[in-house]
């Protein structure tokens, strides 16, 4: 008897948002990039971990509540459930779901800043400066004096405010820091953001950080000291331990930690990637072993031209369920992980989103896919008998699709997730609509029918590559397309290697999908 061989393990987060409004698209951007991430792992063979979730121990929940006149717990377990319900509507995989308001996250987080401070890196003191209550964050004197006293994300006046305080002793890891970054190069990425990180240390240091509030009702009390209540980011930032069993389960947070990724925005890589190392060591835990800092979803205004951050101000805001409830939740996915780089910032505007839709997957793959299925009915009655043993014909001229392949998979794992897509449209899906064009099975089936099945046979196979690929993109289109025949490996097991060869089909390759009056119903339907 042998033993099964044990799976790598990828445990990876998003950052964990702040319930005080409903999630927006630039919100569910991140989610996206991460599930594709995910859902490529689970392909590959890894035994993926994917946690997220929201960030509630903070004063603005509490205002929220106070506003809607709920208390906090209330009002923090009603937003949870509105922000899974998106989640699930864009059919994000995650594994687990954490409220920082739960008390096994409080206890646990409760055990780490004691033993931060059972190792001597947390101490009294009081702190003076400038805050911003949008933020949770104290901003430096050069901040306030470079943008009029008001907080550069914000845009709002910054509050002078004075309190007793504990101490964690950030400086006393600036030098670990600067050469864990220097050294480390897949720590923080995109590259761009590295040397930002690095930057910062070099031009201005790293300052005693305070990890406390005073007086307030609503957090987590210090386990040393319950008068104070624990900052919202260093108990925030303690979620991606607590929520794979720091603190109560040790074989389960031994076998998840370090982290593979800590997807988030580009706006808090500090607190990832200077805060968040500096508190693991402290507590004698590893780092984790990368940071992706992604950037922001901008908003086209269709009547200006001009182009806007997603504010509550400007009245700009989008539901993610507005644009699901107009298409579909792949068509969200597929337009926003397709323009929108990951690494970088996008924009959305509904005539480009309809351009999008229209030309790559209406047009393109849908209309591929419709043709395949329709012409195969009509003419084979979805049968392509006398192909078996036979190996497929690559449509595309000149193409090594094991490299191709292998480009494809280089993108994904590195989040260039409109590469990948783009690889897929250009040098694939569109040379196959052109081989079916140039080959016209609808007219060659008059003259030389088994010509026709060929050239339709050929096709189908183009299909199977395609929807494997995609399958972490758009995961339900692509298992429709995939399990509309009878490919012999099943859907679930699939991976990008069974993409990067065309291999010899079953005599029973066939159509299985329902067909209406020898149509299928249409993936991706045109939009006005």
């Amino acid at each position: 008897m042998t033993d099964t061989p044990q799976k790598p393990k990828w445990f990876q987060t998003t950052a964990i948002d702040y319930p005080n409004s409903r999630p927006h698209i630039g919100t569910a951007f991140e989610k996206l990039g991460a599930d594709v991430q995910a859902r490529y792992r689970r392909m590959e063979g890894f035994d993926v971990f994917f946690l997220m979730g929201t960030d509630e121990n903070t004063l603005k929940v509490a205002d929220r509540a106070k506003e809607q006149g709920l208390d906090p717990q209330t009002y923090c377990n009603d937003m949870a459930k509105q922000f899974r319900a998106v989640w699930d509507a864009l059919d994000i995989s995650y594994d687990t779901f954490i409220q920082t308001s739960h008390e096994r996250h409080k206890q646990c987080c409760r055990k780490f800043v004691q033993k931060v401070y059972d190792n001597g890196h947390i101490y009294k003191g009081s702190y003076e400066g400038w805050y911003c209550p949008g933020c949770e964050e104290f901003k430096s004197d050069k901040v306030h004096a470079e943008n009029a006293g008001n907080c550069p994300n914000h845009k709002r006046p910054l509050v002078r405010r004075a309190e007793p305080c504990w101490f964690f002793r950030l400086s006393s890891f600036q030098d670990r820091l600067l050469k864990h970054l220097k050294e480390n190069p897949e720590f923080v990425q995109p590259e761009s953001r590295r040397n930002e990180m690095i930057g910062f240390i070099e031009a201005e240091g790293l300052q005693d950080l305070n990890i406390s509030r005073h007086g307030e009702q609503w957090g987590i009390p210090l386990p040393f000291d319950p008068e104070f209540t624990i900052y919202v980011w260093f108990d925030a930032l303690l979620t991606y331990i607590t929520g794979i069993g720091y603190g109560d389960d040790e074989a389960t947070f031994r076998k998840h930690w370090p982290c593979d990724t800590h997807f988030i925005g580009k706006d808090i890589t500090r607190f990832h990637t200077h805060i968040w190392p500096a508190m693991l060591w402290a507590a004698g835990e590893e780092a984790p072993r990368q940071v992706f800092s992604h950037g922001f979803v901008y908003v086209r205004n269709e009547e200006s031209g001009t182009v806007e951050k997603i504010s509550k101000s400007l009245g700009n805001i989008i539901d993610p369920m507005q644009v699901i409830g107009a298409c579909s939740a792949d068509a969200f996915r597929y337009f926003f992980l397709r323009e929108c780089p990951f690494p970088s910032d996008g924009e959305f505007g509904w005539g480009r989103f309809a351009e999008v839709y229209n030309s790559e997957l209406a047009n393109n793959l849908g209309n591929l896919f419709s043709r395949e299925m329709t012409l195969t009915w009509k003419n084979f009655n979805g049968v392509f008998d006398g192909t078996a043993g036979k190996v497929p014909e690559s449509v595309v001229p000149g193409l090594d699709l094991a490299q191709f392949v292998c480009d494809v998979r280089g993108h994904v794992e590195a989040c260039r997730y409109n590469l990948a897509l783009q690889e897929v449209v250009q040098k694939f899906l569109t040379p196959t609509n052109q081989y079916l064009e140039a080959n016209a099975p609808w007219k060659l089936v008059k003259t030389d029918k088994d010509a026709a099945k060929r050239v339709l046979f050929n096709a189908t196979q183009s299909l199977r590559v395609a929807s494997i690929l995609l399958k972490p993109f758009i995961p339900k289109s692509a298992e429709a397309i995939y399990t509309s025949f009878n490919f012999p490996t099943p859907w679930a097991e699939v991976k990008y290697a069974d993409a990067a060869e065309l291999k010899a089909q079953p005599d029973d390759l066939r159509v299985t999908a329902t067909v209406v009056d020898g149509k299928v119903a249409p993936l991706f339907p045109r939009i006005g």
